[in-house]
């Protein structure tokens, strides 16, 4: 087993080792997937704090840079180190695809003093001089005004970054836990994990997460797991009725310090790290817009054995509806229609499409309907929404 030193001069490694979480017969049936606005806006203002190559982007950076000019968000960086993650009780562990920001910031608002200073002392050693600093000091001084502050800054950057663009985006994280929740209900966990993202595989029950690169845009990935936080693995200082319910939503729940059960932190035969998650926890798979570029696990990560990995359909998210459909299916569908197939390179919503294409709802329901009688599209209820992909037939004619 690595020591803590040998552990740290990992994480700060040009190429981390991979992460492996080796998971129980029962953890791909209560593999449950979320969406977490506040996770969003928290990666949202580490993308601004620390940019990289703006990629796709380009759009929301642009059309977000006045009201992100606003915003003092000092306070948050101090608490996101280059190396580790920030307070766990910043990012409550969501319970679904329908989370809501007011829900997540309640809990945030929630948090024990207590708790929050222990956290909030954790956060701030990940970065040089920033305990001794006057903000850090402060902190630490009054955790409970800290929480407070935190939280309402929290809140102004959802405003000013996320919530405009919050419907589309919502639509497309929800699309995305769709079409994965069908890939592993029909295949297993070989089939959700075979192209969730070339650096996640699934083999004799271990889930790996490989990374070859270090992150270009400060979205952190790290090769060591989570430790457990105290009074809870949400950090939020509510204790775990394990007992009764089990481990929350795929967490641990065992409360111990990583490797002090037997069942912790252990060296891969890789050299990688590995946690053991044999006991039938689950696992959380969260979609993200702005997980860049590749999948967040371990000591990064806010909540025990977990997964954030870049939802699918990114590239079309901040798209122009001036793009145009070919012109030869065009002629053949009719301008409507061959826009709505287009743009239909991930499964989407009548209202997602409306919004993106520009387009009254009851067109693009109506084109919809039109297409899936062809054989071209078909459609899935999932939640409240009924979400529409193309078929193999609408795939080919839409690629020419």
């Amino acid at each position: 087993m690595l020591s803590d030193g040998d552990e740290n001069l990992a994480e700060r490694a040009d190429h981390p080792m991979p992460f492996h979480l080796r998971c129980g017969p029962d953890d791909a049936a209560r593999c449950r997937f979320a969406v977490s606005p506040l996770w969003e806006t928290r990666s949202a203002v580490r993308a601004l704090d620390r940019p990289g190559p703006p990629g796709t982007r380009l759009p929301w950076l642009r059309r977000i840079q006045v009201a992100a000019s606003g915003l003092n968000l000092a306070p948050l960086s101090l608490l996101t180190p280059v190396h580790g993650r920030g307070p766990r009780f910043l990012a409550p562990r969501p319970d679904g695809t329908g989370t809501r920001i007011e829900d997540e910031l309640a809990r945030v608002r929630a948090t024990d003093p207590a708790v929050a200073r222990v956290e909030l002392e954790r956060a701030l050693a990940g970065t040089p001089g920033a305990a001794g600093s006057l903000r850090g000091r402060r902190m630490l001084e009054d955790p409970g005004r800290a929480v407070k502050e935190l939280a309402d800054l929290l809140e102004l950057a959802w405003r000013a970054l996320i919530e405009p663009d919050w419907p589309p985006l919502h639509a497309l994280l929800e699309a995305d836990a769709a079409f994965h929740a069908r890939r592993l209900a029909g295949g297993g966990p070989e089939a959700l994990f075979a192209e969730l993202h070339p650096d996640v595989s699934w083999a004799d029950g271990t889930l790996t997460i490989a990374h070859a690169e270090p992150p270009g845009d400060g979205t952190e990935r790290s090769a060591a797991p989570s430790p457990s936080a105290p009074d809870g693995a949400d950090g939020t200082g509510r204790p775990e009725d394990a007992a009764a319910a089990g481990p929350p939503h795929g967490a641990d729940g065992d409360g111990a310090p990583d490797g002090a059960d037997g069942r912790g932190v252990r060296e891969g035969a890789d050299g990688g790290r590995a946690r053991d998650g044999a006991d039938g926890g689950g696992l959380l798979l969260v979609p993200s817009v702005f997980c860049r570029p590749g999948p967040v696990a371990g000591r990064e990560m806010p909540w025990d054995r977990a997964l954030v990995y870049p939802a699918r359909g990114l590239g079309g998210l901040w798209q122009s509806s001036g793009d145009q459909p070919p012109e030869v299916l065009s002629r053949l569908l009719g301008r409507g229609r061959a826009a709505v197939l287009t743009a239909l390179e991930e499964p989407a919503s009548t209202t997602g499409l409306a919004r993106r294409l520009g387009l009254a709802p009851s067109s693009v329901s109506a084109h919809l309907s039109a297409l899936r009688d062809a054989g071209l599209l078909t459609s899935h209820r999932y939640g409240h929404q009924v979400l529409y992909e193309r078929t193999p037939l609408g795939i080919a004619l839409a690629a020419g």
